[in-house]
């Protein structure tokens, strides 16, 4: 499901949510892809959702990222999920596309899709993070699975956009983004849910 193939339309676009709860990072990691595709060149949308609280609430964000004008920023049926919690991937599997992809947390998320008709990769992306120093990086991880699988944008590209979307305060936090994307990027994925 690289990003550059047209898919049956024959419309380059890429409609990704990314969901979990609030304090995973989902809303940075939405905007880090977002970063990447507007340095690409495409037309991108940013829409985030989240709850009252600030943690452990639900979060999630949409992110289109296309050759053509957005006439909605909302991806409401989404060609990607990444669910980095159960109740993320249990609102929103039955979402995604047919021919869809669905990314977990296996950490998290220890689920095998009821559906026969996505893609559905798992990935233990808190412990992968844990396991290297990178607590509370799963979200990164799991942006440098998805790269993998879609492709996208480049790693290089990926990098730049984790310095644009980190604030002035948190900038000393770069590099072990970037070693964390490197992580979820160049990762085998486990041996997935057979169907």
């Amino acid at each position: 499901m690289k990003q550059d193939a047209p898919n049956a339309t024959g419309i380059k676009e890429l409609k990704i949510l990314l969901a979990g709860f609030g304090g995973q990072g989902i809303l940075f990691a939405g905007k880090v892809i977002a970063y990447a595709g507007l340095m690409d060149g495409h037309e991108v949308s940013w829409m985030p959702s989240y709850g009252p609280e600030m943690r452990g609430g639900a979060a999630n964000c949409s992110v289109i990222i296309s050759d053509i004008p957005i006439g909605s920023p909302l991806a409401t049926e989404p060609d990607v999920l990444i669910a980095l919690n159960v109740p993320s991937y249990e609102s929103f599997v039955n979402r995604v596309k047919p021919g869809g992809l669905v990314l977990i947390d296996k950490t998290i998320v220890d689920v095998c899709p009821l559906r026969t008709d996505i893609q559905f990769v798992g990935i233990e992306a808190t412990r992968l993070a844990e396991n290297s120093g990178l607590k509370g990086l799963a979200n990164v991880v799991a942006i440098g699975k998805l790269l993998q699988l879609t492709g996208f944008s480049t790693l290089a590209q990926v990098e730049k956009a984790i310095d644009k979307s980190i604030t002035s305060k948190y900038i000393d936090k770069a590099a072990s983004n970037k070693k964390a994307l490197s992580l979820g990027f160049e990762h085998v994925s486990d041996d997935d849910c057979a169907h």
